[in-house]
């Protein structure tokens, strides 16, 4: 096997098995098939997917999907865009942007059973003045190095978009979290009304490209409400690949499990 393919396969391994926790299983290190599970309104798919030896550089990962619930048709339509985002992305490592494609299939799938809303709203610019005097206790994780960047998580118990600006707006006083290269940030709120359940959630990248959508499903993979996590980079001046998202998902874990947030 090439040297620069196994190194590309081992980091993306690495990457997947912190993004996706009990859902990334290993079926065999030795021909490298690894399954995901995805489960989105109410609703399970299973990718499985194996590196050959030529992946990613001169070969695309083979993968079968299975979800039984699943009509043909709609399945010939996955492996179309499935297919088109390896074309989309020759070369280069997909694992994760295919297992996000099936969540995205699967989530626009209608389902007839009762499903939450989920409501994305707006932050607006923040305005210190309006923003509730007791800002929600804040809990900061330990600080994860790795050649020279630096990580660290914070987490709060929020209840409105009030708070998480009140927070927000409360570590960006410390100067060096201010100063950080990216204060990547998501969040998820539950109400309850006669209606029903209603989840508020949101994210934002500030510069990571990708990090926030990644700290989000963090939270629904754990099940986490009521719970804002922001994560602070400091960058090194090395760059490290997929490794980034391992430690922006450590930190941000670490600091919800320290704030006594995390849903057992």
């Amino acid at each position: 096997m090439d040297s620069a393919n196994l190194t590309k396969q081992a980091e993306e391994v690495e990457a997947l098995s912190s993004i996706y926790g009990d859902d990334w299983t290993i079926e065999s290190e030795k021909i490298k098939t690894y399954r995901i599970r995805i489960i989105e309104n109410k609703k399970e798919a299973m990718l499985h997917v194996t590196m050959p030896p030529e992946y990613p550089t001169l070969s695309p990962p083979k993968y079968e999907l299975s979800a039984p619930w699943m009509d043909r048709r709609a399945k010939a339509n996955l492996r179309k865009l499935l297919d088109d985002v390896y074309l989309e992305n020759i070369g280069e490592v997909v694992i994760y942007q295919l297992v996000e494609k099936v969540r995205d299939f699967v989530r626009k799938v209608k389902s007839a059973e009762t499903r939450k809303k989920t409501v994305t709203p707006v932050i607006k610019s923040l305005d210190k003045t309006k923003l509730k005097i007791n800002c929600p206790e804040i809990t900061h994780g330990e600080v994860i190095v790795d050649r020279k960047s630096s990580f660290q998580g914070h987490a709060a118990e929020v209840h409105s978009v009030e708070d998480v600006n009140a927070v927000i707006t409360k570590l960006k006083e410390n100067k060096k979290i201010l100063n950080a290269t990216h204060n990547m940030y998501t969040y998820r709120i539950e109400r309850k009304t006669a209606k029903g359940t209603t989840i508020l959630q949101d994210c934002d990248n500030d510069g990571e490209a990708h990090a926030g959508g990644r700290l989000l499903h963090l939270l629904q993979v754990l099940d986490q409400k009521n719970t804002l996590v922001v994560v602070s980079r400091w960058y090194g001046g090395i760059q490290l690949g997929p490794h980034r998202f391992r430690h922006i998902n450590n930190a941000a874990r670490q600091a919800i499990q320290q704030a006594g947030l995390l849903q057992k």
